[in-house]
């Protein structure tokens, strides 16, 4: 008999007793929502309002390097080759149109300089000679092959002066000033250009052939900044465009550019190439070096909180929705563009903001209540 009481009393307490709380359940519901006693609620220092809508400026945050069109690159070489007998050139170094940039050395220059003077002199005999034979073959005096022979090597001659003379101007030699007195066994090298020199490939006593580059010169007149543009960005860009440039080095000195050209070519990484001016060169930006851009794309209507309305946590950003009393909801969001201390909210559903009161000052003292309460 006392069997069956006590079997009867545990089939009573499975089947009536009070049920077991679903704790997970409870630590969902309860993970989104907060509540605050009076005084917490002072302590706190948390104050609501309501988002408004205004046109807000999105800000397009991009990267690039400092580039420069191949018309203002110009790599010295000399057409003769030779060894390179001084140079003050230092990469960085500004240089003038003109200005002579080394000096070179070889022999081949006082052959050439020597053959010039030669056939120079050679000129006026055969040009004589040929006008004499001219004028005998005429009476019948001279036979014709004379004639013809001589006619040949005037102008033969006459062909190999004008060569000369263009070899000569080639490697910066002035033939008209050129004699037996001025026969010089080096040659300068002037610069092409007014620029920057951004390389210097030889070094001195080095023997360099036609084909080696001496120097690369650039002509900052067209130097420019050259972004990469995703594609989800390019259809707010434009031609005359404003943006700022920084470095990484020193992010707060800006340089004022503009576009001047936008790629049509998109790449594989879904970018594109945009090529800016400078308002201002600084000889500090030289070809290659990395810069940051931001580029001031239209504005848009958008709702907007103040940024302290908005908590990040795990990689997601929230607004807490004041409900009844001293409750609050964390409601999560997708931000865009931030102006004056506003940030556009582009996407919480279900919810006029216009309507629902958030808090706009110190949200995260309720993210910490929130997620204290739940640990």
């Amino acid at each position: 008999m006392k069997y069956t009481l006590l079997i009867a009393l545990l089939a009573f307490a499975s089947c009536g007793g009070n049920p077991v709380p679903d704790t997970k359940k409870t630590e969902t519901e309860s993970s989104t929502n907060v509540s605050l006693t009076a005084e917490q609620l002072k302590n706190a220092g948390t104050e609501t309002g309501y988002a408004k809508q205004q046109d807000i400026k999105s800000i397009i945050k991009v990267t690039g390097k400092i580039d420069v069109p191949p018309q203002n690159m110009v790599s010295v070489s000399f057409p003769l080759g030779g060894y390179l007998k001084s140079t003050k050139l230092l990469p960085g170094m500004h240089i003038g149109k003109g200005e002579v940039i080394a000096i070179m050395e070889d022999q081949q220059y006082i052959q050439l300089q020597q053959d010039y003077l030669t056939a120079k002199a050679r000129q006026d005999y055969l040009e004589n000679e040929y006008l004499r034979q001219k004028e005998l073959n005429r009476s019948k005096a001279s036979s014709d092959k004379t004639f013809q022979q001589a006619e040949a090597e005037y102008k033969s001659n006459k062909i190999l002066i004008s060569g000369l003379q263009q070899k000569l101007q080639l490697i910066g030699i002035n033939p008209d000033k050129l004699n037996e007195n001025t026969i010089s066994r080096t040659v300068s090298v002037y610069a092409p250009i007014d620029g920057f020199v951004s390389a210097v490939k030889v070094n001195i006593g080095k023997y360099v052939t036609p084909s080696d580059v001496l120097f690369e010169l650039v002509n900052p007149t067209d130097i420019h900044l050259a972004l990469t543009i995703f594609e989800k960005d390019i259809n707010s860009l434009f031609i005359g465009q404003k943006l700022v440039a920084y470095t990484n080095n020193d992010a707060g000195k800006k340089y004022p550019c503009e576009i001047i050209l936008i790629g049509k070519d998109v790449s594989a990484e879904h970018s594109i190439q945009v090529h800016c001016h400078f308002d201002k060169y600084d000889n500090t930006l030289v070809p290659g070096m990395y810069m940051n851009a931001e580029i001031e794309a239209n504005s848009r209507n958008s709702y907007v909180v103040p940024e302290d309305a908005v908590v990040r946590y795990g990689n997601k950003q929230f607004l807490f929705l004041a409900v009844q009393g001293n409750n609050y909801e964390m409601k999560e969001v997708t931000t865009g563009a931030s102006e004056n201390g506003m940030i556009a909210i582009t996407n919480i559903e279900n919810i006029d903001l216009t309507k629902q009161a958030i808090v706009t000052k110190n949200a995260y003292s309720l993210l910490m209540k929130l997620k204290n309460t739940a640990e």
